[in-house]
Formats: C-alpha cells, structure tokens, sequence
C-alpha cells in the first residue's frame, strides 16, 4: 500500500507560516504607520485575503495527520477569498468596509480555533492553552473592529494592525503546534483488491 504524499501539506504549512508572518508584518506596518492610504490598504488586504484564502482551501484537502488546524478551512478558506475579492473591488467607505470585513473574518478564526484548543487538548498537545488564550485575544479584536468604538481613521488603522498582528501571531502558534506531519502517513482509505471466488460443485 502505498504512502499519502505529503507534499501538499507541507505546502499548506509553510503557505500558513508564511501568510501568518506577513499578517503580522503589515499588522506592525500599520500600527507605527497608520497615516496609510485606506484605498491601497483595501487592496493589499483584499489580495492578502484571497491568496490566505488559497492556502487553508489547500490545507483543508491535505489532510494531516491530526486534522486540528485545517479542520475548518474549506469554509473559512472560501469566506476569505469571497472577502478579498470584495474588498478589491470596494471603492466607498472604504475603512468602514475594511474594518467590518476583517472584524468578521478574524472573529470566525477566533470562535474556530477556539475549538481547535479544544480538539488539541483532547490529543495531549501542550501548547492547546496558549491557541486558546491567542483565539480569545483575536476574536475580541475582531469585535472591536465590527463595533468601531472610535472614528478617526487613524485610530481604526492602528487598531486593524493590532488585529492583523493578533490573527498572524494565532495562526502561526496554529500551524507550528497542531500541524503534524508524517513521512509515511497512510492514506484514509485502504485500497483492496476484491476477487470473484467460483463455486465449483
């Protein structure tokens, strides 16, 4: 029997590695620079998204051996994309759009990796408390976000780099912690051969 490649969970790792890395970049970006014109913001979140948006929908199919931290992402990995496509072609309020479509999108995560700490508890993985703590965290940002307590521009920029840091930071411990891979993972099913035995009387 033979192996399940894991090539593209491998890929799905790094893409989320390196998508949680970027997040967090621009997170930083925007919180010391918050000045940033909300149009090109718009775009470079809306391409962010749907390219993040690729990689869980990867991740998803992969399917790892412990199955916690792409268990969700066909339907997030599709929201995500749908969003980003959104936010490309949005030209009207466009930090009021912004700020709600992010706030819907990393509260989501939040409440779904909230229930990955769980699963991660229940397969002995010790860091499930810090992805909890982390998804708690994201998912108060994301309300803050959709709620929009403050106006200025500036304050909302700054708190949507806090909450692009938030989710980088989460999704990172989330692919490091739970994404288990294995050189010779068998595949879910077993493949049989099936013979027609002939009675002979």
């Amino acid at each position: 029997m033979k192996n399940r490649s894991v090539t593209p969970m491998r890929i799905a790792r790094a893409g989320y590695i390196v998508m949680s890395v970027v997040f967090c970049a621009v997170g930083v970006l925007f919180i010391t620079l918050p000045e940033h014109s909300a149009v090109m913001i718009g775009r470079a979140l809306g391409a962010a998204m749907i390219v993040f948006g690729i990689v869980k929908l990867v991740g998803y199919f992969s399917r790892d051996l412990f199955r916690l931290a792409f268990q969700y992402d066909l339907e997030f990995g599709i929201l995500l994309i749908a969003l980003g496509i959104i936010s490309l072609l949005r030209t009207g309020n466009v930090i009021d759009f912004i700020c709600m479509t992010m706030g819907v999108a990393i509260l989501a995560d939040g409440l779904f990796k909230i229930q990955i700490s769980v699963d991660a508890r229940r397969f002995g993985i010790p860091s499930w408390w810090t992805v909890l703590l982390l998804a708690i965290a994201a998912g108060g940002v994301g309300l803050l976000l959709i709620f929009r307590p403050w106006e200025s521009v500036q304050v909302l920029t700054v708190l949507l780099g806090i909450a692009l840091l938030a989710e980088g930071i989460l999704n990172l411990c989330v692919a490091v912690s739970t994404v288990k891979i294995v050189a010779n993972q068998r595949p879910d099913v077993i493949e049989t051969e099936y013979y027609e035995v002939k009675e002979y009387r």
